[in-house]
């Protein structure tokens, strides 16, 4: 799988919108938008938190695995696509950037 897996299993959610509900998971979570995605996303993150205290490695792996899915079904729940959430990425980490460089700059 390349990086733009995350991209690919958005658009994947997308189109399941339209898939029959007693074959799609994620259509079920979709129609009941959007409390039943939320508090998946909440379940997985916790989840992902007893994983990284208690669990091996792997067990880590699949619990964000779950989390990822779960938070683009919440982006999908709200028509949010997921390139405004690499766009907010990119602007934090050039904030940053520009943060250190002054700071630098003042230490010299």
């Amino acid at each position: 799988m390349g990086k733009d897996v995350l991209n690919r299993l958005a658009v994947i959610i997308r189109q399941r919108r339209t898939a029959p509900p007693a074959e799609s998971h994620t259509r079920r979570l979709l129609d009941d938008a959007p409390v039943k995605p939320a508090k998946k996303l909440g379940e997985e993150a916790v989840e992902v938190a007893i994983a990284a205290l208690v669990q091996d490695d792997k067990a880590l792996v699949g619990e964000v695995a779950d989390l990822l899915y779960h938070l683009l079904v919440v982006l999908e729940s709200r028509d949010i696509d997921l390139d405004d959430v690499f766009d907010e990425l990119e602007q934090r980490m050039s904030a940053t950037a520009l943060k250190q460089e002054a700071r630098k700059a003042a230490a010299r």
